[in-house]
């Protein structure tokens, strides 16, 4: 392939010679002689650092949004956006792998990482071959390998989508992130279905308002500068969502709890065994049973149904997919020793997450005789947006019969001033609340306040195996620390 086809489509500021290459590379440590390497500024580095390195390993060109280094022999191709041009390039590369496949982005703030689980479940179900990506994992054909960025870049994707087709599979879901949009990691892939969850305040350090983020979400239902997408289902109980209904170009599948939308559930049951229901859908009412916890799961499940819909496939394939999948890693996610209480890790880190969790976990407790109390423990993000912190410590406090404030990841900032922006929240709504900056005894101390009935949640990592404290990450799992507290504590054997 020659350069000029590599970057057929990209919008480009200068000449594009016809010189043969052989390939592309947005990092500079894997670049093969001949092939085209990107640099743009990263989340932590800025690849034009490193543009030096890759003419050392015999860069065919160089590819960037800032004008041409005369000291440069190599051509230097200047362009509008960086990662739009690497997204068309690898699938010009690539001769478009996407159009051989069935892509379902899910995005919204909340519901991601649980939704896609369960699509991908359905879809097994229905004896495709899939893949899947998200904040936990990349899963291909079955080979399961540790995940980086929520959404990977978009030659990382490509290259997946290109092995995918390779095991005959047929069916890609992944999570699409709101900073994915903005970057332009899906540019112009085809997606047959896409999901909106819903819109709650987050990551407004990166976007600066809601209305940058909501415009980042929309993109993908505009089709992020490729196709419209044929289908999106989008939660009919967003206020953008209604908003989004009505764009046009797609079908649309509406899912929420009222009457207003096409798939609803009644006779709605949950206990610490799961959720049951009756699904109301355009291909019919079944009875949906999930091991899943909480209410608020009630509504991923039926966000999975809408994209089975979508490909066509009967209610018996989507009530035996939603069965087989048992649990999300850090999605309410039981502990189980054999203690009185329940324990559960959930990776809520909004207020409206941790609104969502704590209200599943005061009804499930109340079930209990006498009705259990829930304990919740939780931390805010350093180097993220202040503004939410107060948001979560008053969710909490409002909700929780007792709060133990710790630390999240830190980063660089001071654990403690951290938490005092999040107990502005809590005194707010005269919360009771233990402090404790060190996570690991802060769980001891939460699961220590527990008597038999009672719920502790553990919530803001999630399935995390690390957290990060200045610049160090160290290894820490809520998970094991749970199970090693409650085994001191006798329970488990």
């Amino acid at each position: 392939m020659t350069l000029d086809e590599l970057l057929k489509g990209v919008k480009v500021s200068n000449e594009v010679p016809a010189v043969s290459v052989a390939g592309l590379q947005y990092d500079s440590r894997k670049l093969n002689p001949r092939e085209v390497f990107f640099a743009f500024r990263g989340e932590r580095v800025d690849g034009h650092t490193f543009i030096h390195q890759a003419l050392q390993r015999g860069a065919a060109a160089i590819v960037s949004e800032r004008p041409p280094d005369p000291s440069v022999a190599a051509p230097w191709i200047q362009v509008q956006h960086g990662r739009e041009a690497l997204a068309t390039a690898s699938l010009n590369f690539y001769g478009y792998p996407d159009r051989g496949l069935y892509l379902t982005g899910v995005t919204g703030t909340n519901g991601k990482t649980t939704t896609v689980y369960l699509v991908d479940s359905i879809l097994r179900a229905a004896g495709f071959i899939t893949a899947s990506f998200g904040t936990i994992e990349q899963r291909i054909a079955g080979r399961r390998q540790p995940t980086i960025n929520t959404t990977p870049e978009s030659l990382d994707l490509v290259r997946n989508f290109v092995e995918l087709r390779q095991q005959g599979g047929s069916h890609a879901t992944f999570e699409v992130s709101s900073h994915a949009l903005e970057l332009r990691r899906v540019h112009r892939f085809q997606f047959h279905t896409v999901v909106f969850t819903n819109l709650t305040r987050d990551h407004l350090d990166f976007h600066g308002t809601m209305e940058n983020y909501a415009a980042a979400k929309r993109r993908l239902l505009e089709g992020a500068g490729g196709p419209v997408p044929k289908y999106a289902v989008i939660y009919h109980g967003d206020s953008w969502g209604r908003k989004w209904e009505k764009l046009g170009g797609f079908q649309a599948l509406t899912y929420g709890l009222d009457n207003g939308a096409q798939i609803t559930a009644t006779k709605v049951a949950y206990d610490f065994q799961g959720v049951q229901f009756m699904a109301s859908t355009p291909a019919g009412r079944f009875g949906v049973k999930s091991s899943l916890l909480g209410k608020f799961n009630v509504l991923n499940i039926m966000a999975a149904i809408g994209v089975g819909l979508s490909y066509q496939l009967q209610p018996d394939v989507l009530v035996a997919g939603i069965e087989q999948c048992r649990s999300v890693p850090g999605r309410l996610e039981k502990i189980d020793r054999g203690q009185p209480f329940v324990v559960v890790v959930d990776y809520a880190h909004t207020d409206d997450a941790l609104r969502n969790v704590i209200q599943s976990a005061r009804e499930l407790a109340s079930h209990r005789t006498p009705p259990g109390r829930v304990v919740t423990l939780f931390g805010c993000g350093g180097d993220r947006d202040r503004s939410k912190r107060p948001l979560m410590g008053e969710a909490a406090g409002s909700l929780s019969d007792l709060v133990v404030l710790t630390s999240d990841n830190p980063r660089s900032e001071e654990p403690l001033n951290i938490i005092n922006d999040a107990v502005v929240g809590l005194q707010r709504v005269n919360s009771r609340y233990l402090i404790e900056p060190d996570r690991a005894t802060a769980i001891r101390r939460a699961i220590q306040e527990a008597r038999a009935g009672d719920v502790v949640i553990l919530a803001g990592k999630g399935h995390e195996t690390y957290q990060v404290v200045g610049s160090t990450t160290l290894p820490f799992d809520d998970r094991e620390v749970a199970r090693r507290v409650l085994e001191e504590f006798g329970y488990g054997g």
